[in-house]
């Protein structure tokens, strides 16, 4: 049984994702990125929704389907085994949905060339503000906003 809730909280954390400017994901490191200057036209909090892989479901229907089964004879033991594992399954993807969302921030922006463009990503260590001269650092398919460093 412990090695089953184990294994489970390991599906559940590997599921767990984030957009944040300060975390860089493995496959990134030591990739050559593109990058373009921008300048901040405004920023907004906002919130990046949870994600939903089944995975919180299927351990708390497992640990609600077990711990109900537990109690009383064995006819209880089945109808609360089986009310168990649906109450888990819903308070399981409750919880994972609840610990996978993230406070973030929508970026709008102002290319160089004068096009606009939008981003949204976690809410990181620099904080962005209108006017804030910023680079945009795409790696494959992601991009994530920096502040440009100062120029002498």
């Amino acid at each position: 049984m412990q090695r089953l809730v184990w294994i489970i909280g390991v599906l559940i954390l590997s599921a767990c994702s984030t957009t944040s400017p300060d975390m860089v994901q493995r496959g990134d490191a030591q990739r050559l990125s593109n990058v373009q200057d921008a300048t901040v036209l405004s920023v907004r909090p906002v919130t990046v929704d949870g994600t939903q892989t089944g995975a919180g479901s299927v351990a708390g229907g497992v640990i609600g389907g077990v711990a109900g089964a537990s109690v009383g004879g064995r006819r209880e033991g089945i109808i609360v085994g089986v009310l168990g594992a649906l109450a888990g399954a819903v308070a399981g993807n409750a919880i994972e949905r609840s610990a996978t969302r993230e406070n973030a921030v929508e970026i709008l922006l102002q290319l160089r060339d004068g096009q606009r463009r939008a981003i949204v990503q976690a809410t990181g260590t620099e904080v962005l503000v209108p006017g804030d001269a910023v680079l945009l650092v795409n790696t494959g398919s992601k991009t994530r906003v920096t502040k440009a460093p100062v120029r002498p």
